[in-house]
């Protein structure tokens, strides 16, 4: 099914300017209207546009991707930068709830793929004691690409499952590299990009305080909790994109396009 979506170019990559409720809309219409592709859906934070302006295949895959959406307060200041607006950030940790809701409601058959071994089977008990009527076909960690039988097991049950949406929790860019390494094998209408959310759900890792998520701080939480990891990423990788993204001012349009998917 075509559809135009409003994007934002931030970097080289269209980020959709919408709002949760318009990307859920755009899922279900995917799978009430399947035509036996994939379609592909990826975020755009800070992180994920500083990896790919400095790899051109990363770059490449996000910019085929069917959606890209903002999953960050970073990238929605970007684009203010850039004179425009994103309505509002969709962090894996929020949305995971209103598309279990949407689900639930319309039968639509969720597979969960990521994480270590059990995290996957712990974030859907936790989503199913909330939407009890939630359609599982399958889980998997996401321990599996050095073992090509698994992979291959993986893939008969894939196959097998009847699945509308399959969610990929392997952390950027390995997730969007696997998913595109693969997206010729993918039958179900939705293979949908997650991150950490998987581990959030779960537990596995804690969620900022509801204060410093409202006030856009949730990155400084994540800092604190794994300083080791994650300070060259919040504190060199912040400033480098806001760098970007004025040096790419200059040559930007300045105008919200619209991109036929």
């Amino acid at each position: 099914m075509l559809s135009e979506v409003p994007v934002v170019d931030i970097l080289g990559i269209p980020v959709a300017a919408w709002r949760l409720e318009d990307l859920l809309k755009w899922v279900d219409d995917q799978i009430k209207n399947a035509h036996g592709a994939a379609n592909t859906v990826m975020y755009a934070n800070v992180h994920t546009l500083n990896l790919a302006c400095e790899d051109p295949d990363f770059h490449r895959i996000l910019r085929a991707a069917d959606v890209v959406y903002c999953d960050g307060a970073g990238v929605r200041l970007g684009a203010r930068l850039l004179n425009q607006d994103i309505p509002e950030r969709m962090t894996g940790a929020d949305w995971i709830n209103d598309l279990c809701r949407l689900a639930e409601k319309e039968k639509h058959r969720l597979f969960f793929l990521g994480g270590r071994e059990g995290i996957a089977e712990r974030a859907v008990a936790r989503l199913k004691a909330r939407f009890p009527r939630l359609l599982v076909a399958g889980v998997h960690h996401g321990y599996f690409h050095h073992h090509a039988r698994q992979q291959e097991a993986l893939f008969s049950n894939l196959k097998a499952a009847d699945i509308d949406i399959l969610l990929v929790g392997m952390g950027s860019p390995m997730q969007e590299f696997w998913i595109n390494s693969h997206i010729s094998r993918f039958s179900m209408p939705v293979v949908w990009a997650m991150g950490a959310a998987m581990d959030f759900v779960a537990e596995a890792v804690p969620r900022a305080p509801a204060w410093m998520r409202r006030h856009h701080l949730e990155w400084l939480f994540r800092l604190k909790t794994e300083p080791r990891r994650l300070w060259r990423r919040y504190t060199v990788g912040n400033a480098m994109f806001i760098l970007r993204v004025l040096r790419n001012r200059q040559t930007h349009s300045g105008k919200i396009r619209r991109q036929t998917i």
